[in-house]
């Protein structure tokens, strides 16, 4: 038989197994089975919770995408449209602005 925290367990009698128990539950190696039933059903219900946020992002990843695309559409439209009060031929500055009515302070 093997050693187990150096002491052969068939030598060792009757207080030396009940030590190596305590000594096993002390060390966490040796839990109460109700315990490690608990640390199933927990693993499980974060692997369902992980199922479903991985489901959720990867619809969200999709609807991102499509966004995306409509939104690249809406610039491309917003370019091509004309400046008004502008010829094509105009070079356009940081200060030009659409309205051309000029601005008041209130």
């Amino acid at each position: 038989m093997s050693e187990v925290f150096g002491i052969n367990p068939g030598d060792a009698g009757a207080v030396g197994l009940l030590v190596l128990v305590v000594l096993l539950i002390l060390t966490g190696r040796l839990v109460p089975r109700r315990t490690h039933e608990d640390v199933l059903a927990d693993r499980e219900r974060w692997r369902q919770a992980y199922l479903e946020s991985e489901k959720a992002r990867s619809v969200e990843h999709e609807q991102t995408g499509e966004l995306l695309e409509l939104a690249k559409l809406g610039g491309h439209i917003l370019t091509a449209l004309p400046r008004p009060g502008q010829t094509a031929d105009e070079e356009v500055t940081a200060g030009a602005r659409m309205d051309p009515t000029p601005r008041t302070r209130p």
